[in-house]
C-alpha cells in the first residue's frame, strides 16, 4: 500500500512567496487599475551583463556544431567551472580543491538536498529569523515533532534580535547541523570574523557540521568583513559552504550554484573523505549536471571583466537600497539591519503592529508589496523584510508612495 510522506502535513499551511502573492492577486482582482509596486521577493530584475550574454551565446554556439558539441558534462559540473570557482575563492583568501567543488542549478535546491547525506535523527539549529528552505525542508525530512504555531518541536532557533545585533549566540545545547546565513537573507546582518569563529570552534568541539549559506557575499563592500566561512581557521573541518549566480550575476531565472564539501569537513560517525564522498554520490545518482550553456555563462560570470560587471550592477541594487533606508526613515520606520553589506533591510513594524497586518496596510494604502517577518520564523514578528532589487524608478515610485500613502 502506497503511503504519503506525513512530514508535509507538519508543515505551516502556506510557503511565504506564494501566500505574498495570493494575497496580491486577491487585492488587485478586486482593485482593477491600481499599479502595484514591488519591494518584496528578492528577483532580479536587470539584464545580465555583456560578458556572461557573451559566455552564453558562444556556448549556444558550439552546440550547433558536431565538431564542438558536448553532451552530459561531470556530474560534479565542467572542469572550467570548477577550477575557475577555485581560483574565485584563492582571491578571497581560502584554498579549496577543485574536486571539492560541485556545481548545481541552484543554491535553494543545495540546501534542501545536502541534508540528505545526513541522519534523521541530527539535531537541527536555524537561525531565527531564516529563510524558510532550512526549516520546511528539515520538517519534510523528518528532523522535528509537531507544529506548535508558532515553532516545530524539536528544532533549535537561534534567536536574532536588536540586542544581538541580528547575530545569533551559540546553542546551549549540543546540535548536530547549523545553518547561517551571511549576508543574512531576510535580516540583511552580516556575520564577522569572531563570530563566525565561535561557531567554528563550536562545531569542531560538538562534532557538528555548519551549513553556511553564502548567497549574497558579493554585496559585502567592508572588507573587514567575511565573504567566506574558509578564512576562518578549522571551518573546513566542520562547515560546508553553499553559493549561487542568482543574485550576484542575476542568475535568478537562468539557474546556477554551487557547494563546498571539504574532504577535511566531518562529523561524529564520518571520517576525513566520507561527506565529500557522500555528497558526490549523491549528486551522480540524482543529478546529471547543470546545463552545459549556463555553466559557460558561470565561467564568464567568473572572469576578470565579469566580476567587474557584475559589481557594476550590485552597485546598482545597492543605490536601491539607500534609496529606500533614506525614504522609510523620511517616513518615520526604522530600519534596524541590513541595506549596508546587503540588498535587504529589516524593519521594525510600527506601533507593534503584526508582520501581515502591516503587509495589508502597505498593499491597502501605499500599493506596495513588501515582506512581513513572521514569514521567516518566530523571531521575524514585528518586522518586515525590503527588498532591493528592481528597477530604479519602480523603487523610488514605491519609496514615494509610502511615504505619501502610509498611515501611521
Amino acid at each position: 500500500m502506497a503511503k504519503i510522506n506525513s512530514n508535509y502535513d507538519k508543515l505551516s499551511a502556506g510557503y511565504l512567496f506564494p501566500e505574498i502573492s495570493r494575497r496580491v492577486k486577491v487585492y488587485s482582482e478586486k482593485n482593477p487599475g491600481i499599479e502595484i509596486l514591488r519591494l518584496g521577493v528578492g528577483n532580479t530584475t536587470e539584464a545580465l551583463p555583456s560578458e556572461i550574454i557573451k559566455g552564453l551565446h558562444a556556448s549556444v554556439d558550439k552546440l550547433s556544431n558536431v565538431k564542438t558539441y558536448t553532451g552530459y558534462g561531470d556530474e560534479q559540473g565542467n572542469k572550467n567551472l570548477r577550477e575557475a570557482i577555485v581560483s574565485y575563492y584563492k582571491d578571497l583568501g581560502a584554498e579549496i580543491l577543485p574536486d571539492e567543488v560541485f556545481v548545481s542549478d541552484g543554491a535553494k535546491c543545495d540546501v534542501a538536498n545536502i541534508q540528505s547525506i545526513f541522519s534523521n535523527e541530527c539535531k537541527v539549529a536555524v537561525q531565527d529569523p531564516a529563510y524558510p528552505v532550512y526549516v520546511d525542508t528539515n520538517v519534510i525530512a523528518g528532523r522535528t515533532g509537531k507544529n506548535t504555531g508558532v515553532t516545530y518541536d524539536g528544532l533549535v532557533y537561534m534567536g536574532c534580535n536588536l540586542e544581538n545585533n541580528f547575530f545569533p549566540s551559540l546553542p546551549t545545547e549540543k546540535v548536530d547541523l547549523i545553518y547561517i546565513c551571511s549576508p543574512n537573507n531576510p535580516t540583511g546582518a552580516v556575520a564577522t570574523r569572531e563570530q563566525l569563529k565561535e561557531f567554528v570552534d563550536y562545531a569542531i568541539k560538538n562534532k557538528s557540521v555548519i551549513i553556511f549559506d553564502a548567497a549574497y557575499n558579493e554585496f559585502i563592500s567592508d572588507s573587514t568583513l567575511p565573504k567566506t566561512i574558509y578564512v576562518i581557521p578549522g571551518a573546513k573541518e566542520c562547515a560546508i559552504e553553499i553559493n549561487s549566480f542568482s543574485k550576484s550575476a542575476g542568475f535568478t531565472g537562468v539557474r546556477l550554484g554551487w557547494s563546498i564539501v571539504p574532504k577535511n569537513c566531518v562529523c561524529e560517525d564520518a571520517s576525513i573523505g566520507k561527506l565529500n564522498s557522500m555528497w558526490n554520490r549523491r549528486q551522480t545518482t540524482m543529478f546529471n549536471g547543470a546545463s552545459n550553456i549556463v555553466q559557460d555563462g558561470g565561467v564568464a560570470a567568473l572572469s576578470k571583466e565579469g566580476l567587474k560587471e557584475c559589481k557594476e550592477i550590485i552597485e546598482y541594487y545597492m543605490e536601491n537600497s539607500r534609496i529606500i533606508k533614506k525614504g522609510l526613515e523620511e517616513k518615520g520606520l526604522k530600519v534596524v539591519s541590513g541595506g549596508v553589506n546587503a540588498p535587504y533591510l529589516w524593519v521594525k513594524t510600527p506601533n507593534g503592529m503584526k508582520s501581515w497586518d502591516l503587509f495589508d496596510k502597505m498593499l491597502t494604502e501605499a500599493h506596495v508589496v513588501i515582506t512581513p517577518g513572521s514569514g521567516f520564523g518566530p523571531s521575524g514578528e514585528g518586522y518586515f523584510r525590503v527588498s532591493a532589487f528592481g528597477h530604479r524608478e519602480n523603487v523610488i515610485k514605491a519609496v514615494e508612495s509610502i511615504k505619501n500613502n502610509l498611515k501611521l
